[in-house]
């Protein structure tokens, strides 16, 4: 269940436009606003969109004290990163749990998937976001690039020099789709060996199709985009019936493009 005093955001009042964002993301002009939730009832909003989007649509099996909210006990931890239409609906969240918060629950969610000794160093200074979802109306690189750029300022403002969070991939078609993606990063997005990392629960790539043209999903490839690295081989994620892989994003790699655009360099 949600703490307010366990979860209070660092900054309630990071709020600001996002038309700037649409115009980069090449999308038609629309009002949108970024800002961290200041309440449990805006947080409630949050998980309850991401039910919408997790279980309804995606089909996720998810224990959850609450029906209709998806909740688990990282949340209480996290500031949780709301992007709102002109008319106010809620239509895009990440949440973001930052290292003091992390010491305090004890772990990273993405460590429940993976062996992150490696990256253990980092920590002091490593944010991690998740539980990102959008609308289904509003899938556009727009309210993407509002996410990110809300991120981007969170960790200017809070002196943070890389994230980790984890993209899922669809399991529909067995997890050959999965395999195949995996057999194409380590071409081309493959972290350094000393960012990687182990999944507890691995996805039997061995045993699956790596030869399949596979498109990464968009979340994935923004990602990729910005200058993450995937750090290892997927996990298995049963409850949500997906592949996750798990991607690590320092901000002295960032892209130069997104750089400017977020970090004003």
């Amino acid at each position: 269940m949600f703490d307010d005093e366990h979860a209070r955001p660092l900054d309630r009042r990071t709020e600001h436009n996002a038309a700037g964002l649409n115009a980069a993301a090449g999308q038609a002009s629309q009002s949108l606003s970024v800002a961290w939730a200041r309440h449990g009832d805006e947080v409630r909003e949050a998980q309850r969109l991401r039910y919408k989007v997790f279980v309804e649509e995606m089909g996720a099996q998810i224990k959850t004290p609450e029906p209709g909210l998806d909740i688990d006990l990282f949340d209480a931890y996290c500031d949780h990163l709301l992007v709102r239409d002109g008319d106010g609906r809620l239509i895009g969240t990440y949440r973001a749990l930052p290292p003091h918060q992390a010491k305090r629950v004890g772990t990273l969610y993405t460590e429940t998937e993976f062996d992150l000794t490696r990256l253990y160093h980092l920590k002091p200074r490593l944010l991690e976001i998740g539980r990102s979802c959008v609308h289904r109306d509003y899938r556009t690189g727009a309210v993407i690039m509002a996410l990110w750029g809300g991120i981007a300022t969170y960790m200017q403002r809070h002196g943070l020099d890389a994230l980790i969070g984890c993209a899922s991939m669809s399991m529909h078609c067995g997890g050959h789709t999965a395999a195949s993606l995996w057999a194409q990063l380590q071409k081309s997005h493959l972290a350094a060996i000393e960012d990687r990392v182990h999944p507890r629960l691995a996805l039997p790539v061995q045993h699956l199709r790596q030869d399949l043209a596979v498109e990464p999903p968009p979340l994935l490839k923004g990602y990729l985009r910005v200058g993450a690295k995937v750090c290892g081989a997927p996990a298995w994620d049963p409850d949500f019936g997906v592949a996750d892989f798990a991607l690590l994003l320092r901000l002295s790699q960032v892209n130069r493009r997104y750089a400017r655009h977020f970090l004003g360099e």
